[in-house]
């Protein structure tokens, strides 16, 4: 089968899908199959793409006098894309799913770090709760919903994977971290080194044309979390959200990569609880686990 087909990209796309893959077709392999991985991993962060997006949009175009407040139409706004991806089978009930509990894992950890004072939300609100926009849980939701569709559209299988009480345990004790480190001492230390410990085995193998190839999941979680502390510079630059004494913005302190580099451990064992982890299914990624 097609790894296209495979992955497809809904009804109302797949014109267009098999143009691309038409004009790709056309191109030496190798060039072909970079640029096929690309377009992929900008599919499966469509979400969030679409969320920085309409970010900055709003930051560029909204006016303080509008009928509606700029923070209750992203949550419409976000809304609207998730309903249309489902309408238009641009993505799957189970992904829904992980979206779902990663909005309210995330709006949960918002209303608790905003009550601390970590970072505050200015701007004004009707559709929020303690203080916090709703729409917020979106931009935690993105992440989860970033790894459901690359597992679906990279056909992703893992090797060496640790049983699933074992990466739930080292979950919640980074989700607990992020709420104690307010009242008693900070343990990242002890949890960046359970994640190495835990994790460093697993390889995972994806799929962009026909040849599997492989990267270890500790190097894919600090990769992806550079990615999010882009994003998040994008999002304090905006006004969204802002850190205590950033009246003018600047850079976040390279040391939110580490937030983000464990909150993406709590991110994925949230989307195994719906997409367990596959083993290989082909002989030589078998053999690559003895």
């Amino acid at each position: 089968m097609e790894n296209g087909q495979q992955h497809q990209t809904g009804p109302a796309l797949e014109p267009l899908r098999r143009l691309i893959r038409g004009r790709l077709a056309a191109l030496p392999p190798g060039l072909a199959e970079f640029i096929l991985f690309g377009l992929k991993q900008a599919w499966a962060c469509l979400f969030g793409a679409l969320m920085l997006g309409l970010i900055i949009l709003t930051k560029l175009v909204w006016q303080p006098d509008w009928p509606i407040h700029r923070y209750d139409a992203l949550f419409l706004m976000a809304l609207a894309i998730q309903v249309t991806f489902l309408r238009l089978k641009m993505e799957s009930l189970e992904e829904a799913k992980v979206i779902l509990i990663y909005h309210l894992v995330g709006t949960a950890m918002e209303i608790f770090k905003v009550h601390m004072g970590s970072w505050v939300y200015p701007e004004e609100a009707v559709i929020r709760i303690a203080g916090v926009p709703l729409f917020s849980g979106f931009m935690y939701a993105s992440v989860g919903s970033y790894m459901a569709r690359a597992i679906r559209i990279f056909d992703m299988r893992f090797t060496h994977y640790p049983p699933f009480w074992a990466t739930a345990l080292l979950a919640i004790a980074i989700y607990v971290n992020f709420y104690m480190h307010h009242f008693i001492f900070d343990i990242r230390m002890v949890l960046f080194a359970a994640t190495v410990l835990l994790f460093w085995r697993v390889r995972i193998y994806y799929t962009v044309e026909e040849r599997p190839r492989w990267m270890p999941l500790v190097v894919a979680a600090f990769l992806t979390s550079i990615f999010l502390w882009i994003a998040e510079n994008i999002g304090t630059a905006t006004g969204v959200w802002l850190y205590p004494g950033q009246k003018t913005w600047h850079m976040v302190p390279f040391t939110k990569l580490g937030s983000w580099y464990l909150l993406l451990y709590v991110s994925f064992v949230l989307v195994t609880v719906v997409c367990r982890p596959q083993p290989p299914d082909t002989p030589e990624i078998r053999r690559a686990q003895d």
